[in-house]
């Protein structure tokens, strides 16, 4: 589940900070991870609380590695660390996981002197009961209990979740180090490319790499072009785009999102670096030379619409129906 190695490169603040809590054994009752995909805010918590669970840490305050709670710890069976997440990806946290959470939080933890440590991987994935009941475990903590909460939007969690925990704030990784980093894990073919397209985020860019994902993209791309040319049946690509496994659909809306921004920077004349799809210049390019701009603005915020609705109960297909028939109407006129 979690890795037995140190702390990524760009951690070294974050990993300061916590080792401070340690050294001064003032551990946080509740700590908030959040930041951007890729950035490996899973892997921190996981270390931390390997930390904080090892029976007999070095003088550093770093894991032993050689305990039983170490061991229990990398064998994914230790007593005293709990892992809550949805039963499927993209799923709510429902109530009864954190009903199960505070009967176990009420007993004390297996081993004595020692702390009993809670991962909630994504927070933000718990609906309105179980944020609820939830808060329980916030305003009346148990015993040597840390509850570490992973979140990539932690604006979606309610504030008095939010403001009952220490923030450790993942900052996306800086250019230089993650290029480097990427280098190291031995992506070399399109690890610029990679890095703007996972936003920054050197671990995404390099699951981008092992996935081929610049070939998929072009795929997808080409698709989206031929859609405007008539030489696609939308009703088909839709289906296709929502059923797929290979790709999640929040990414190809995110694509798509930052293809329509390309035009319009390439409306303007911009040749900045902040394009997000430098290899793609020439197609966007025309586009940008025959579409009108002000409905151009609309089909983007249609597309941002989409992907804010994507976990919500309306039928993802029919959306990206009506996204591609926007985007088919928009190339005719």
């Amino acid at each position: 589940m979690f890795a037995r190695s140190g702390i990524y490169p760009w951690q070294q603040d974050n990993w300061r900070q916590l080792h401070g809590y340690m050294e001064q054994q003032r551990i946080p009752q509740a700590l908030l991870f959040s930041g951007a995909a890729g950035q490996g805010k899973r892997h921190l918590a996981g270390y931390y609380a390997r930390h904080l669970l090892c029976q007999a840490p070095l003088a550093d305050k770093s894991a032993c590695g050689h305990c039983v709670a170490c061991k229990l710890f990398d064998a994914q069976t230790h007593p005293d660390f709990l892992m809550i997440e949805p039963d499927e990806p993209g799923k709510a946290i429902g109530i009864d996981k954190i009903r199960q959470l505070i009967v176990k939080l009420a007993l004390k933890p297996q081993y004595d002197d020692a702390y009993r440590v809670v991962i909630i991987q994504p927070a933000d994935a718990l609906n309105t009961a179980s944020a609820n009941a939830f808060l329980k475990c916030l305003e009346e903590p148990t015993e040597r209990t840390c509850l570490l909460l992973i979140s990539e939007q932690p604006s979606r969690l309610p504030a008095t979740i939010r403001s009952r925990c220490q923030k450790i704030d993942c900052a996306t990784a800086a250019h230089e180090l993650a290029m480097t980093w990427l280098q190291q894990q031995g992506v070399e073919e399109h690890a610029e490319l990679l890095l703007k397209l996972a936003q920054g985020s050197p671990l995404l860019a390099k699951h981008y790499a092992e996935q081929n994902m610049v070939q998929l993209r072009q795929q997808y791309f080409d698709t989206w072009l031929h859609v405007a040319q008539g030489k696609e049946n939308l009703l088909t690509v839709a289906e296709y785009w929502q059923k797929q496994e290979k790709i999640d659909l929040a990414v190809v809306l995110r694509w798509m999102a930052s293809w329509v921004a390309d035009i319009v920077k390439y409306a303007y004349g911009s040749e900045s670096p902040t394009l997000a799809n430098p290899d793609l210049k020439n197609p966007l390019q025309a586009l940008a030379e025959r579409l009108e701009l002000k409905r151009l603005y609309r089909f983007y915020d249609n597309v941002l619409t989409t992907k804010s609705q994507l976990n919500t109960q309306l039928n993802k297909q029919l959306m990206v129906e009506q996204l591609l028939i926007s985007w088919s109407q928009l190339n005719r006129q």
